[in-house]
């Protein structure tokens, strides 16, 4: 399979070499400074596009993917407020695209047991329910979009939290929480050296805590998901989720 790298960072390196690790030719890589490559022939050489930008570039981009009629797996967090026109763009064009917030497999298996564990938590009110996101410091959004993932798996599945909100905190704050009404779900968000991702939802009550923890040690599975997802797109039209292409079923 021939694939485009749109975003040749830390991440797109690690694509690029997971990607050739399996067989598949990188056709085409976009960064800052050859930007006027990315146009809708050169995006036509590839069978799929990953895409790993910038929230300030990643509309153009996947709009260029769209006129070239080539799938693009979207990685970029960050323009959350723009997916409904996405989606809706992608689905009466006739496109295909696939987004998630993160494409790591022990991260779409922590977002699947988080709105089980929601329900579960429905039937014990006594628990407070909030989500905790670290993050290396050259992150450019917070919360993070695995952040929001999270908090909509518990808010669609957990009645008493209507809606969230984000305090980005210093280490060792204990003040985040203090605005925070009843019925909105707080994301605590830290930015700290090197810490590629590590998201916990903790349900507090006065006697005890239980925690549901995430750890990436590299982003090399966040590299890996997409790539599968590349695999998987091919031969299909519409808008996908993550949680489509894993299929748990349970």
């Amino acid at each position: 399979m021939n694939i485009a790298l749109l975003g040749y960072g830390k991440m797109g390196k690690i694509i690029e070499k997971i990607a050739t690790d399996r067989k598949h030719e990188i056709v085409l890589k976009i960064d800052f400074y050859n930007q006027q490559d990315a146009t809708v022939e050169n995006l036509k050489k590839a069978d799929a596009v990953i895409e790993f930008s910038t929230p300030g570039s990643v509309l153009s981009n996947i709009r260029h993917c769209f006129e070239a009629g080539v799938p693009i797996i979207v990685g970029t967090t960050g323009w959350y407020e723009d997916l409904p026109q996405i989606k809706k763009e992608c689905t009466e064009g006739g496109h295909t695209m696939l987004y998630a917030s993160n494409f790591s497999v022990g991260v779409n298996i922590f977002f699947h047991v988080n709105k089980v564990l929601a329900r579960l938590m429905k039937n014990y009110p006594y628990y407070d329910v909030q989500v905790e996101e670290i993050h290396h410091t050259q992150k450019l959004d917070s919360p993070s979009g695995t952040a929001i993932t999270i908090a909509e798996g518990i808010i669609a599945n957990l009645d008493s939290k209507k809606e969230w909100v984000n305090v980005l905190s210093s280490e060792g704050d204990d003040l985040a929480g203090d605005s925070v009404k009843n019925d909105q779900l707080l994301i605590e968000s830290f930015r700290i050296e090197n810490v590629p991702g590590t998201h916990t939802v903790i349900y507090d009550s006065e006697v005890d805590m239980i925690e549901l923890k995430h750890t990436a040690h590299n982003r090399n599975g966040f590299a890996l998901g997409a790539v599968l997802a590349a695999e998987w797109i091919q031969g299909k039209k519409g808008f996908f989720s993550a949680e489509e292409m894993f299929n748990f079923g349970i």
